[in-house]
């Protein structure tokens, strides 16, 4: 237990420090390069360096490679690691290509199947699917298949809800200490360990990312964090229980297709939100624009850029709260 308690700690500290730090660098560096995107819901029209996901990435690598030579070396751990590592750099790759070049609406969705196979190859999960309550569904070769199209969904998932300030950030932060805290309770303490660099790079990510932005993730940043996200959920097959912390950003992605009707870039869509005379932010009247989240809570009256990201993060608040409840009741040990 004192190895586990060790390897928490030490690697929490080296992904919240090395994000934390290079941040301010990575800002300077981007801003000389001119590599900024104008924030459209900032009075003035503020310009923000973009992309942050190299220093989410690294925050990531550095901990779970400390986390190699930290926790007890058991075969599947080890498998586990590398499994996470392959699939969030490629999923870092895929979106930094978007940051740079503006693709079609299915290079995310297609290219992050590339992200998935590493998982396969190493064996880095359990062929069966987990329902709390109910108990395991035994379907090996459907399950390759589930595997394919999670960490296309997941890292899209988070893509698409970040579209304000902090928000990308700061609901990864709640839904993956949620998630850790569920992976505790069903006792899979290394694969918990696991999840805690991704929950600390998020929070020290959301410190320059909340709002007022001094920074943007980019499609590099939010899409590594959403293909390491499913990654573990994958690993420490809590598939449903990582569904449901989720809720609020997968029901932004199925409300956003179901109106659109196909996949498509999210840049190249009518906007869903408008602003106001004092600049609030309220929904547009435009028939054919996407129906979104922000969409929905801005339907009832305009509501400031802050507010709404409170609002969102109280929704993730809530689905964490029900997913750690659903690791409790489940009385599952994976």
């Amino acid at each position: 237990m004192q190895d586990y308690i060790v390897g928490a700690v030490v690697a929490s500290a080296i992904a919240f420090f090395v994000v934390f730090g290079l941040v301010p660098p990575l800002i300077k560096m981007l801003t000389k390069k001119n590599w900024m995107v104008k924030d459209v819901n900032r009075i003035g029209g503020a310009m923000i360096p973009r992309p942050g996901g190299p220093v989410i990435l690294a925050g990531i690598i550095a901990s779970e490679i400390s986390l190699y030579f930290l926790l007890p070396q058991h075969t599947f751990t080890t498998k586990a690691i590398i499994a996470l590592l392959i699939t969030t750099s490629i999923g870092f790759i895929v979106g930094f290509i978007d940051d740079r070049k503006v693709m079609g609406g299915w290079f995310k969705p297609v290219a992050l199947i590339a992200a998935a196979i590493p998982i396969i190859l190493l064996g880095a999960y359990e062929p069966n699917l987990v329902f709390p309550l109910f108990g395991e569904v035994k379907i090996p070769a459907l399950y390759l298949g589930l595997i394919l199209i999670m960490i296309p969904i997941t890292g899209n998932t988070i893509n698409s809800i970040d579209v304000m300030n902090g928000i990308a950030s700061g609901f990864m932060t709640i839904a993956t200490f949620s998630l850790a805290i569920a992976l505790f309770i069903l006792q899979n303490y290394s694969i918990a360990i696991l999840t805690l660099p991704l929950a600390f790079a998020s929070l020290a990510f959301f410190r320059y990312h909340n709002f007022p932005a001094k920074i943007f993730p980019g499609d590099s940043g939010a899409i590594t964090l959403g293909a390491a996200y499913g990654a573990i959920a994958i690993i420490g097959h809590v598939e449903v229980i990582a569904a449901i912390a989720l809720l609020p950003a997968i029901i932004n992605s199925f409300l956003f297709l179901s109106s659109v009707k196909r996949i498509v870039e999210h840049r190249q869509v009518k906007g869903p939100t408008v602003h106001t005379d004092d600049h609030k932010i309220t929904a547009t009247k435009e028939i054919d624009a996407p129906i979104t989240l922000v969409r929905l809570i801005v339907a009832a009256k305009p509501l400031t850029e802050k507010q709404i990201g409170n609002t969102i993060f109280k929704l993730a608040i809530f689905s964490g709260i029900l997913a750690i409840i659903t690791a409790l009741v489940s009385g599952f040990r994976i």
